[in-house]
């Protein structure tokens, strides 16, 4: 097992952890759609959202800050400061444990856990989105903590963000499977940029198959399809009308879970079982291989 680099606070509101078959699948746009159904069904709830870490940020008079970090917060309406919502950032846009080592800083895992704190004390749910693909690396001093060991860490369920066209098979079969082995619950898949263009729909004609094989390769239901954006901008506080409709098909709420609550697995390598409200096709074993 490798060691975690941080430790992680009792949790005690539900939440999803959002990862993506790698980077730019829309991840963000996936997110911000998420955080706004929820406020749309549930018009009382306070929604908390985070990105644990970030690179490729701008710097300001008041810091760095990142274009995702705050396009979440808007759409989640989250008044929370910015250390909470995306509490360990970079300039120089590489994967974190990179970053990190570029710019010779210590990732401080200490604000990760004051950040989830303040999260689980001010919101009702959160959502959490992750930075690049699973096995995106996050600090020099332990080169195999990825991604996926920080979403096995914090203990929410995962929903994975997928593409729509050719390729997508491969990539997620293998992020689904590396998150069983992780020990993490895959709450379901959402296919990003679905075309809608039947002129540009016929050069691809695995758009046609790939939902259905998703769910016979992964065992795990494909909770939404978002189209194609044509005003998706989700950092100038945009999304397209048919992209939020998407989201807004699927009861995010059900989804969540608290972590170590009774049929989750609460961050403990090797229980992955499937519980009450998962969207698990059917149980499937992992890997002998993993993060």
């Amino acid at each position: 097992m490798i060691r975690a680099m941080f430790e992680r606070p009792t949790l005690t509101k539900p939440g999803l952890f959002v990862t993506g078959t790698d980077t730019g699948v829309g991840k963000t746009v996936v997110s911000c759609a998420i955080a706004s159904a929820l406020r749309e069904r549930h018009r009382r709830l306070r929604v908390g959202v985070c990105k644990p870490m970030a690179s490729g940020c701008r710097l300001e008079r008041a810091g760095l800050i990142n274009e995702d970090a705050e396009a979440l917060a808007h759409f989640a309406d989250c008044r929370l400061p910015m250390e909470v919502v995306n509490p360990i950032r970079f300039r120089a846009p590489l994967a974190p444990a990179v970053a990190a080592e570029a710019e010779g800083r210590a990732v401080e895992w200490g604000a990760l856990e004051r950040a989830l704190s303040a999260l689980d004390e001010r919101s009702d749910a959160v959502v959490v989105e992750g930075v690049g693909g699973l096995m995106v690396p996050l600090d020099p001093r332990s080169p195999r903590y990825m991604v996926g060991e920080l979403a096995r860490e914090i203990g929410y369920p995962v929903v994975v963000v997928c593409r729509a066209g050719l390729g997508t098979l491969n990539h997620t079969a293998m992020t689904v499977e590396l998150l069983r082995q992780a020990g993490c619950r895959v709450s379901g898949l959402v296919m990003n940029g679905k075309e809608t263009d039947p002129t540009a729909a016929a050069g691809d004609p695995s758009l046609a198959s790939n939902r259905e094989w998703l769910e016979r390769l992964t065992g795990v239901k494909v909770l939404a399809e978002l189209p194609r954006g044509r005003s998706v901008a989700a950092a100038k506080g945009k999304l397209d009308r048919a992209v939020v409709a998407a989201a807004d098909g699927v009861d995010w709420l059900e989804l969540m879970r608290v972590p170590g609550a009774p049929g989750t697995p609460g961050g403990r390598r090797g229980s992955a079982e499937t519980g009450v409200g998962t969207t698990e096709i059917e149980s499937r074993p992992g890997p002998t291989w993993g993060i």
